[in-house]
C-alpha cells in the first residue's frame, strides 16, 4: 500500500496543474498561480515521501517528470498565451509562441532525469522557479494594466520576449543553487541565506508580483556565484 503514496501525491500535482490550466483560460490567473503553487507542494512531498518510505521507482521518476511538465511548464504557458490573447496584436501566432515554453520545460525536466550532477543544486532554471515567476508576474501586470496603458502596443513583445529568455534558462548550462543544507552553519551557506533573507522585504514592498522578482533575483544571484559552484557544467 505505501508504495502507491508516492504516486498518489505525483498525480495530486499533476491534477493541480490542469485546473491550473482550466484557470488559466477563463483568464482567472490568481486562481491558476495558487494551483501551480499548491501543484508546488504536492512536488515537494512526492520525493521527500518516496524517500522516507523507500519506495523510490522508476515509473515514479517518469509520472513526476510528466506532473512537472502539465504544473510548471503547459500551465504557466497557458497563463501567458492567454494574457497575450487580451492583446489586439496583428500577428494572430504570437500567443501560440507562449507554448514554447511548454517544450523547453519538458527538455529540462528530461535532462534532469539524466544528470548525476544536479543532487545538491541545479544545472539551468527549476521548472517549479519559472511557473512561479510567470504565474505572479501574469497577475501583476493583470491587476496594474491602467498603470501600464502606456505600454499596451509594446507589453506582448517585452513578454514574448521573456518566454523566449526564460526557456533558454531553462536548458543553459548555468548553475544554480538550490536551498539545500547540508549543515545550518553560515559557512557554505552564504548565498541560500543572503536570498532567503532579501525575500522578506521583496514580499513585503512588492506583494505577489514580488514573487517574480524574487525568482528573477534568484537566477541573478546564480549566474554571478556559478564560478563558486561545486557543479561543473558540460563543455
Amino acid at each position: 500500500m505505501k508504495k502507491h503514496i508516492p504516486n498518489t501525491i505525483t498525480c495530486c500535482n499533476l491534477i493541480s496543474g490542469c485546473i491550473a490550466t482550466w484557470f488559466a483560460f477563463q483568464s482567472d490567473y490568481k486562481m491558476a498561480l495558487l494551483f501551480i503553487v499548491i501543484g508546488a507542494v504536492f512536488d515537494f512531498f512526492d520525493g521527500m515521501s518516496a524517500r522516507l518510505l523507500h519506495v523510490s521507482s522508476n515509473i515514479g521518476k517518469e509520472l513526476d517528470s510528466l506532473a512537472d511538465d502539465i504544473t510548471f511548464g503547459f500551465a504557466p504557458s497557458a497563463i501567458v498565451f492567454d494574457y497575450l490573447c487580451t492583446f489586439h496584436i496583428h500577428l494572430i501566432i504570437i500567443p501560440f509562441l507562449a507554448f514554447i515554453m511548454a517544450a523547453f520545460s519538458a527538455l529540462r525536466l528530461a535532462k534532469f532525469n539524466l544528470d548525476e550532477r544536479q543532487a545538491m543544486g541545479f544545472i539551468g532554471l527549476p521548472t517549479p522557479a519559472n511557473a512561479l515567476f510567470w504565474g505572479s508576474l501574469i497577475v501583476g501586470l493583470n491587476d496594474s494594466a491602467s498603470d501600464l496603458s502606456s505600454l499596451t502596443s509594446y507589453l506582448p513583445y517585452i513578454i514574448l520576449a521573456g518566454v523566449f529568455i526564460s526557456s533558454y534558462l531553462l536548458v543553459a548550462e548555468i548553475p544554480m543553487f538550490a536551498l539545500k543544507f547540508k549543515h545550518w552553519g553560515w559557512k557554505g551557506n552564504e548565498i541560500k541565506y543572503v536570498f532567503l533573507l532579501s525575500c522578506v522585504p521583496i514580499l513585503l514592498l512588492l506583494g505577489i508580483i514580488g514573487l517574480a522578482v524574487i525568482i528573477a533575483w534568484y537566477v541573478v544571484l546564480s549566474i554571478l556565484t556559478s564560478r563558486n559552484s561545486s557543479i561543473t557544467p558540460k563543455s
